[in-house]
């Protein structure tokens, strides 16, 4: 898996503020144990910095990594549906058979990649909005995948 830079993770972080809403995101988060203290997290940019810092930018194992990952997957599951999600279950298994065994891409196998990619894209983006769509796959993509999905636009802000 990918991590998220910075300035994704900050990106990240405002999709979730605009599904949730600020005060239910962070009361959520505080619930699951991601952070002790509420105080001082009345904005997208500070939450996204407490978490950040808490998480180790998802680097660590611990309640703010949790706490992030099941409000992301919340998020998905809410904007998806059940329908979404199968649909997206196939088009992964088109960009997984551009992958070996060891999640390395097969050489040559390049332009199929970027198509499957492309598609996966369209399908999520329709259902998630755009900014969140390339945040997701970003987040699932594999080390040889990720600079692919970065290519599919313009870095979120």
């Amino acid at each position: 898996m990918a991590l998220l830079t910075h300035p994704e993770f900050r990106a990240a972080v405002e999709v979730l503020c605009e599904h949730f809403t600020l005060p239910r995101l962070r009361d959520k988060l505080a619930s699951v144990g991601a952070f002790t203290s509420r105080r001082g997290l009345n904005s997208p940019a500070e939450l996204a910095e407490r978490l950040f810092k808490l998480s180790g930018g998802l680097r660590l194992q611990g309640r703010a990594t949790y706490g992030f990952s099941l409000m992301w997957g919340e998020m998905l599951s809410a904007r998806l549906g059940e329908e979404g999600e199968k649909k997206l279950e196939e088009l992964a298994d088109r960009v997984n058979a551009c992958l070996d065994e060891h999640e390395a891409l097969i050489p040559g196998k390049e332009a199929e990649l970027e198509a499957a990619l492309a598609e996966y894209h369209r399908a999520l983006a329709a259902a998630v909005g755009e900014r969140a769509a390339r945040l997701d796959m970003t987040l699932k993509a594999v080390p040889d995948v990720v600079e692919h999905v970065r290519r599919l636009g313009a870095a979120p802000s």
